[in-house]
């Protein structure tokens, strides 16, 4: 299954945390105070980043959260949008990679 990952970056997680939760009716399941959030829901993986190189609200990436990937990947498309694709555990991962105090292990 497809699931469409969408990356935005914030200057303040916590009230982005408290928006996008009101706007898709769910809690994240994960979020790292002051850095990230991330919603899975049933047809979206959202992910939010703290990130002073980008003006609050810009698209960071597109892609996939496909439970057929066998491996990460990135690419770039005609407009230079970057889309990942990626299964839950190897976005997991790469969270892992980025803060290694964070034990996120998704649910599936």
């Amino acid at each position: 299954m497809k699931k469409l990952h969408l990356a935005i970056s914030t200057n303040d997680i916590e009230a982005t945390v408290k928006d996008y939760s009101d706007r898709l009716n769910v809690q994240p399941c994960l979020v790292i105070p002051g850095e990230y959030a991330l919603w899975r829901t049933d047809t979206l993986n959202i992910s939010v980043r703290q990130d002073k190189s980008l003006t609050p609200g810009s698209l960071r990436h597109l892609g996939w959260e496909d439970s057929t990937a066998s491996s990460f990947s990135a690419e770039t498309d005609v407009n230079g949008i970057i889309w990942e694709n990626f299964t839950a555990s190897q976005q997991a991962a790469e969270i892992k990679a980025i803060w290694s105090e964070v034990n996120y292990q998704p649910e599936d």
